[in-house]
């Protein structure tokens, strides 16, 4: 005689079934990367996956430190680079919106000294040129103080400027964001880190900032510098320098690039993929709108058409085969980071590496393509 289940227990073996096959893609996945890890001298790695809004999947491997072998967990956080670039075009929006600020403003009259290039002193430069990277600045003269671009403080001032007309053509640069961070402490009256703090990261619930001080050193993931002569990984000390005495001599509207509104957040793998969910859903994430669908989609509209970059948003299709992704990487002190979505299918995966083989294929980290890809393949695909 054939015993048929009862409903309950039929509920409970597909239950079953599903949690084997979860298990079995995770195991997959995890193979993937732990053979990426070997192949590419990886120290750490730390991902995160979304799918239809949500976190589906999370995981940190390898070392925290490679001195001390502790082990790097979720919980780490990371300064991300370049990747910090959106939180600072992200409250620029946020003024936007409260009628403060105008995409189409003299940059020289957010700024307070003169922004021009001199080749072409009666075009003026724009907030959006300056978030956009079309600005013709450049960092020849440096991007850690201001004083390098302020004709005032440095008699070669000019060199910071190409030989191409402002709004033309992009030129990445360090210097133009951390002018940003000048802008919206000027018009917010707060000082940058407290702003994103106050604006972006409390509302969202993440554990993140720009000030080493306000956060819990003990999270901090030490980033490796990869030295090609001899193929070994050291840590960078200067990736957390906390630069107190600078903070204690602070001018507001000035002093700004302390923070290095350009490339300095730190945060895990975890909470930046609810900061990129909240970009993928054009402004919103979960009950909490940091901006406007309209401000959030102006950040992702391509400005440069060959580089499909946006304002601290690209537009890449060299990332997953066939594929149009949005979002950034960063690179810095021996880290390399990778926050990529597709604001219409609705995923998006986040990658970041305290130390590697600085490998590259077409302008991207391998660890990040290959993690990214293997991640896509395993949950998405």
């Amino acid at each position: 005689m054939i015993k048929l289940l009862s409903p309950k227990n039929s509920f409970i073996l597909f239950l079953l079934s599903c949690s084997l096959s979860v298990s079995a893609q995770n195991e997959k996945a995890e193979a993937d990367l732990r053979e990426i890890i070997k192949k590419l001298d990886v120290v750490g790695l730390s991902v995160a996956v979304v799918k239809k809004g949500e976190i589906i999947y999370t995981h940190s491997f390898g070392l925290k430190n490679i001195e001390t072998k502790a082990p790097l967990s979720d919980t780490d956080i990371f300064r991300i680079a370049s990747i910090s670039k959106s939180f600072s075009a992200t409250s620029i929006m946020q003024l936007i919106e409260a009628g403060k600020l105008s995409l189409d403003a003299d940059f020289s009259d957010l700024v307070g000294f003169k922004i021009r290039n001199p080749k072409f002193p009666d075009k003026a430069i724009t907030l959006r040129m300056i978030l956009s990277h079309t600005s013709s600045i450049n960092d020849s003269q440096g991007y850690f103080t201001l004083d390098a671009i302020n004709p005032v403080k440095n008699p070669d001032w000019q060199k910071c400027y190409s030989d191409v007309a402002p709004g033309t053509d992009y030129r990445y640069c360090n210097l133009n964001y951390n002018m940003i961070g000048t802008v919206i402490e000027k018009y917010s009256g707060q000082r940058f880190d407290n702003y994103v703090k106050n604006h972006i990261i409390n509302p969202l619930g993440l554990y993140a900032g720009y000030n080493v001080d306000s956060l819990d050193a003990m999270r901090f993931a030490t980033l490796h510098e990869y030295n090609t002569s001899t193929k070994k990984l050291s840590p960078s000390p200067l990736a957390y320098a906390p630069r107190r005495e600078e903070i204690k001599n602070y001018v507001m509207g000035y002093s700004t690039p302390i923070f290095s509104p350009t490339g300095g957040m730190k945060i895990s793998a975890t909470d930046l993929a609810k900061y990129m969910t909240m970009h993928m859903n054009y402004g919103k994430y979960k009950v909490t709108r940091i901006m406007s669908k309209k401000s959030a989609r102006l950040m992702q509209t391509k400005i440069s058409e060959n580089e499909g970059y946006g304002m601290a948003i690209a537009n890449r299709e060299d990332v997953i085969p066939g594929k149009l992704m949005t979002g950034h990487t960063g690179s810095a002190y021996g880290l390399y980071s990778a926050m990529f979505f597709n604001p219409k299918e609705k995923f998006g995966i986040v990658v970041i590496t305290n130390g590697c083989n600085p490998s590259s294929t077409n302008g991207l980290n391998d660890v990040l393509r290959a993690g990214v890809n293997s991640l896509y393949e395993n949950f998405i695909k």
